[in-house]
């Protein structure tokens, strides 16, 4: 690069970091900061995290180019260590934006020089022009030819030791798996598992005048390498004897091993094995992982920078060791930046409450990896400051509700997800604010506070149980049934605990298991406090019982509800998520009715491709509640309120 394109890449990348130009994405004045600029956080950019580690800023140390693919926070994000060659564990910057977002984006490193890629394109000169210039290098961006295609991912590697560089290629295959509702009666999948492959089309050119061969399938002992969907493969000498080996991510959270018994020119790999350590298997904390192999410390051996789903990145650094023939790594270490914007994980799911009893309003959270945490507000008033969100924990271990092999309807690809949405509401009435939480299964379930108002402590969990007059009704398609009385309904929806009839005890409001919104009211019986079955007592305009979702199976639930009186007129309306959040004014004119005007979404801003979360906030404790989302990206984005209480107007 000349002088004078490195000089204004520096000041514009100075002006950047300072904030004088160009903020994190197009639109970010409604995201919630941090406000608190000496905090440190986890790395982190939206949902899915694609690293590309670099030297970008030509200083000696390794930065790191983060992809998001997905909205709102699409794009390409630099983040900036500020711990010199040598730190092994730096705090970054928060990122700066500095292209899209990319599609399966790999870094190869030909000749010692980033080279970046995407299906059949090479971005050129992406450290000087940024994500503005791209060329063709293959006639085809698909050479695999399955429909269901998720990962596409090409990168350079010299296979064979010749001197240039052929194309390696991982394909991520969903034919055989489908989607979703596959499971029989016992639970088992009866579809076939995700597939992934990794091709090598080779070289028969040289660097300056490529030729590509024919695509043909990499193999180990004779048979096609796969792994479990996305293989991120990362080609390099990792057991250091002179041959470059191959290690796979996967769609899940581990890796594939498999070592080059040939040589450097002419490949033979052995059948795969899991990397481990002394301690346990090398895992990620979730899944949809992005592997990418780079000599991170510069001590020789090839490290892993590795992407998560909820957008954070790790290193797992090589031990430098090698144990029957598989290289050692430490477990995943996830990186640190100073903190921005609030965020928790992917897919988070807000509820604003004085959770530690000091006068101000906290937030208590779900996300996708399925824990819960509690970010305490530090004061700060309309404009608060905030904590790092803190894991919430029952008997020393964070909560985290997981899939695991047949709890999602969408089959054992998701089994680290949890897709925790909650309640906070003093459920057994006795003064303390307690969880009530729906996940990825549709099992309602509570954590009872035995703690105290400033110190909540929970108890392990409960089922949210209901006087059933009859068999417990659950979702046609699923494959269990509830235990007992428990309250099974539909996944991913949020358990609205309120006190709906204004009786003093906390009721239940959220959908039923055919989707309609539903009100499961508390009573006193006896010396107990019983739930009732559920009465649709919410109705659309034309007259009919709310509906918010009538999908079935990986379509159904999903509804996040915030129950609230938003236009000020003295009766409750709904907030509901969609591309933002939707508006349903109450429009009853009868006592002890409810019917609901669906208004449009509260916001044009696109916040979510999947979903978003609705809770109400009052900040600047004007009376009036103001919006707040959670977003598909993990960060939360306030909103005013444009309704006027009447009585404050005259």
């Amino acid at each position: 690069m000349g002088v004078t394109a490195r000089f204004i890449r520096f000041v514009l990348l100075g002006l950047l970091c300072a904030g004088i130009i160009g903020p994190i994405t197009g639109s970010t004045q409604d995201r919630v900061a941090y406000n608190y600029p000496e905090l440190i956080v986890d790395l982190g950019v939206g949902l899915w995290a694609w690293p590309m580690p670099v030297d970008y800023d030509s200083d000696g140390d390794w930065d790191l180019l983060v992809s998001c693919p997905d909205v709102p926070s699409n794009g390409t994000y630099l983040f900036e260590n500020t711990g010199g060659p040598q730190s092994i564990n730096p705090i970054f910057k928060a990122p700066v934006k500095i292209g899209k977002g990319l599609r399966s984006p790999q870094i190869s490193y030909a000749n010692r020089q980033p080279r970046l890629l995407t299906a059949g394109l090479e971005w050129t000169d992406f450290l000087k022009n940024g994500l503005t210039q791209s060329r063709a290098i293959y006639p085809t961006p698909n050479i695999h030819s399955a429909k269901k295609i998720r990962a596409n991912q090409w990168k350079y590697a010299d296979y064979d030791g010749d001197g240039d560089h052929d194309l390696i290629v991982g394909v991520g295959d969903w034919t055989d798996y489908g989607w979703d509702n596959a499971y029989d009666k016992n639970g088992k999948w009866t579809n076939g598992p995700l597939r992934g492959w990794v091709y090598l089309i080779p070289n028969v050119g040289s660097d300056t005048e490529p030729k590509y061969g024919v695509p043909a399938k990499i193999t180990a002992e004779g048979k096609p390498v796969e792994v479990y969907g996305m293989p991120s493969p990362c080609l390099d000498d990792f057991d250091g004897d002179g041959d470059l080996d191959l290690l796979c991510g996967e769609f899940l959270d581990g890796f594939s091993y498999f070592e080059n018994i040939g040589s450097s020119t002419s490949a033979v790999f052995t059948l795969p094995r899991r990397l481990t350590n002394t301690q346990a298997e090398i895992r990620m904390d979730l899944q949809m992982i992005t592997p990418v192999s780079v000599d991170w410390d510069h001590d020789g051996d090839v490290d892993l920078i590795c992407g998560d789903e909820d957008g954070r990145v790790a290193l797992i650094e090589h031990t430098g060791l090698v144990k029957n023939g598989v290289p050692q790594f430490k477990p995943p270490r996830y990186f640190k930046q100073y903190a921005r914007d609030l965020k928790f994980g992917a897919l988070v799911t807000p509820v604003s409450i004085d959770w530690d009893a000091d006068g101000d309003e906290d937030l208590v959270c779900g996300n996708t990896a399925g824990n819960i945490a509690w970010i305490e507000n530090r004061g700060g008033g309309k404009n608060p400051s905030w904590e790092a969100p803190k894991l919430i924990e029952v008997d020393g271990e964070p909560i985290r509700i997981m899939a695991g092999r047949n709890g999602s309807i969408q089959g054992p690809a998701e089994a680290k997800w949890g897709y925790t949405t909650l309640s906070v509401a003093d459920w057994d009435h006795d003064g303390l604010l307690d969880l009530i939480v729906n996940s990825i299964w549709g099992k309602v379930i509570w954590f009872r506070n035995q703690g105290t108002k400033k110190n909540p402590v929970l108890a392990k969990q409960q089922p949210i149980e209901v006087q059933w007059d009859k068999i417990p009704p659950f979702p046609k398609w699923n494959w269990w049934k509830p235990a007992g009385n428990e309250l099974v309904t539909q996944w991913r929806t949020t358990p609205v605990a309120i006190d709906l009839n204004r009786d003093r005890m906390t009721d239940l409001v959220m959908l039923d298991h055919e989707g309609f919104l539903a009100f499961f009211e508390r009573k006193r019986q006896g010396r107990g406090v019983v739930l009732l079955p559920p009465q649709r007592v919410f109705f659309d305009e034309k007259g009919n019982p709310l509906r918010l979702n009538s999908g079935e199976a990986g379509r159904s639930g999903r509804r996040k509800i915030c129950i609230v009186d938003w236009d000020a007129d003295g009766k409750l309306d709904l907030l509901v998520n969609s591309q933002c959040v939707d508006f349903f004014r109450n429009v009853s004119s009868k006592p002890n009715r409810w019917v609901f005007k669906n208004e449009g979404p509260i916001s044009r801003k696109r916040l979510a491709g999947h979903t978003t979360s609705p809770t109400v906030v009052d900040w600047d404790e004007d009376g009036r509640p103001e919006l707040l989302v959670g977003a598909e990206d993990g960060f939360m984005y306030y909103f005013p309120n444009p309704n006027q209480d009447p009585a404050k107007s005259k």
